[in-house]
């Protein structure tokens, strides 16, 4: 007798994802939302991997959300060889196969969009969000000379590449100008970033771009957006009447100058924002080097000659110790101080500069780290929790460092931290530290 079995979800998503688009070599799926599919795939012709985004326009249930999703691919289709800037994500090729649109990206590898640190515990240092906003506020100004406004600036459409440069991705409801094609009636953008003028569905200019790129550095120097609300008509109220809390109340030693470049960005007058993307990088260039200057300052120096002495650092060259110090944090603890509390997820690596830190489990002492020790193994496992607290036996300075923020630094960089950390890690756990009691 013959037994038929059901196949499984991956038969079946293997199933479904092709073989093949026009002239591009599908490799495998790496996302999927409620316009389309993205696809991992390689150019033969060229000898490359590209991204392929293929729209929901055929086979979508919902015939009013394909007809959103098929005027997004014109929009997009349009832009092939319009924009080419390197802060924007090119368009390469668009096409019609079998009822399916889609489009031909650049594949950024490893790459990943500023949402990562928009969480007040997984904040970027000031400066590279000066650097990040002034790379998209110049793009913004190339894109709005050639009259295309993009309507939805938001983290998710912001990528770092693996050199931590900035691609501007996404311009599927972007407004053309002098054009019908980007006339997309039913979607506006994301409302968390619209412009009060967006909101009240007035015409648009590329100050409502600016606007929306000032939500967003507003809460990469914070981890909150300007304007928060339960429910959606609140929110949007608070967009046009509303003034959000200043920056230096969600994040101490905030530069004031920081917070008057934002204010600008989100005046609700759009004439009364900075006349174009120019102008707004202009004025974070003036602010990017006085912060310079300050990094440059005693303050690092002084932290840079201590990790230079502890025995983690022995094997680090000079430029990575100071890579690592603009990727981490300084942070410092009284005696009796939760560093890490047991059971919960903590995605931080913590390298001790100086003091004593109490290793408990269920309440009782299991040991001491000193300087020099590390802790926060569950940094390399997504969502894993901590089998062990750490308390602060003394008064404690570490150096805490995010998984995703350690993304930021060079790959040799990383190989040498993930190194020095995993030897120190198992020579603790064979009981060869002199640090464990």
């Amino acid at each position: 007798m013959v037994q038929h079995s059901t196949p499984s979800a991956a038969s079946v998503a293997a199933a479904a994802v092709p073989k093949k688009i026009g002239k591009y070599l599908i490799i495998n799926e790496v996302g999927k939302g409620t316009t389309g599919t993205v696809y991992l795939s390689h150019d033969p012709y060229f000898r490359r991997d590209v991204a392929i985004k293929v729209y929901n326009t055929a086979t979508d249930d919902d015939p009013s959300r394909a007809k959103i999703a098929r005027k997004m691919f014109f929009n997009e289709a349009h832009m092939v060889g319009m924009l080419q800037h390197p802060n924007i994500l090119p368009i390469l090729d668009a096409g019609e196969e079998d009822g399916k649109y889609y489009v031909v990206m650049e594949h950024v590898q490893r790459a990943r969009t500023l949402e990562a640190y928009c969480r007040p515990d997984n904040l970027l240092h000031v400066e590279d969000v000066v650097k990040i906003t002034y790379k998209c506020a110049k793009a913004l100004h190339y894109a709005h000379k050639r009259g295309v406004i993009h309507r939805d600036i938001k983290p998710s459409n912001i990528m770092l590449t693996n050199d931590n440069d900035v691609r501007i991705i996404d311009f599927g409801i972007a407004i053309l100008r002098d054009s019908d094609i980007s006339k997309i009636e039913g979607i506006a953008g994301s409302p968390s970033y619209m412009s009060p003028e967006q909101v009240q569905g007035n015409d648009l200019t590329p100050a409502s771009d600016l606007y929306s790129l000032g939500a967003v550095m507003y809460e990469l120097l914070t981890g909150f957006r300007p304007f928060r609300a339960s429910s959606l008509s609140k929110l949007l109220n608070q967009i046009v009447y509303s003034t959000p809390p200043p920056i230096h109340t969600l994040r101490l030693g905030a530069p004031e100058e920081l917070e008057e470049i934002v204010a600008i960005a989100l005046q609700k007058d759009p004439a009364a924002r900075f006349t174009s993307g120019s102008d707004f990088g202009a004025r974070l260039t003036r602010v990017y080097h006085q912060l310079k200057g300050q990094w440059d300052g005693i303050d690092r120096q002084e932290h840079f000659d201590i990790l230079r002495r502890l025995s983690f650092f022995h094997d680090f060259s000079q430029s990575e110790i100071r890579e690592l110090l603009r990727a981490s944090e300084w942070r410092e603890y009284s005696a009796a101080d939760e560093i890490v509390r047991e059971g919960t997820a903590d995605d931080r690596f913590y390298v001790i500069v100086t003091g004593k830190v109490a290793v408990e489990s269920h309440g009782k002492a299991l040991g001491t780290l000193r300087e020099g020790d590390c802790f926060g193994e569950t940094g390399y496992v997504s969502g894993a929790r901590s089998t062990a607290g750490f308390r602060a036996q003394e008064a404690v300075t570490v150096l805490s460092v995010s998984s995703t923020m350690l993304e930021q630094v060079s790959t040799e960089c990383q190989l040498r931290f993930n190194k020095v950390f995993l030897r120190t890690l198992i020579r603790r756990l064979q009981g060869n530290s002199a640090a464990a009691e």
